[in-house]
Parts: C-alpha cells; sequence; structure tokens
C-alpha cells in the first residue's frame, strides 16, 4: 500500500517537473494532493494531479501578487523623488 504511494508521488513528481520553469508550487502540491488522495480512497494519482494544478495555480498567484507590489513600491519611490 506504501509503494503504490510512493510510486504514485514519485510519478506525479516527475510528470509535474517536466515544465521545469512553471514547476513551482507543483511537487509541493503533488505530494500533498497524493497524499490525501490516497488516504481518501486509493487516488493518489488524481490528487497528485489535482494538487499539482493546484499548487501551480497558488504560485503563479503569488508571483503576480508579488509582482503588483514591487510595482508598487517602485512608483511610489519615483514620486517621492521627483518632490
Amino acid at each position: 500500500m506504501k509503494s503504490g504511494l510512493l510510486v504514485s508521488m514519485v510519478a506525479a513528481s516527475l510528470f509535474c517537473i517536466a515544465d521545469g520553469a512553471n514547476a513551482k508550487g507543483c511537487i509541493t502540491g503533488a505530494a500533498v494532493g497524493g497524499a490525501a488522495g490516497h488516504v481518501a480512497g486509493k487516488h493518489g494519482v488524481v490528487g497528485a494531479a489535482a494538487g499539482c494544478a493546484v499548487g501551480r495555480h497558488r504560485a503563479n498567484k503569488k508571483a503576480k501578487e508579488q509582482a503588483a507590489a514591487q510595482q508598487q513600491q517602485s512608483n511610489a519611490g519615483a514620486a517621492g523623488s521627483k518632490q
């Protein structure tokens, strides 16, 4: 039973890291989703795939928020130096 979970997690991780530039959040999400899917009824692969998708979505959202905050800081700094 544990070996099936391990194989599912490794397979999901390899699938997710194949797209190296966009893999942020995927590995963690796949591990959590795989474990949750396994516990919920031997659906580790489905859980890992869903976890990967959710992890990538959250990582992209966080990156956009950080970029927006950085942009606001640079705009505030530029406006302050003009005065």
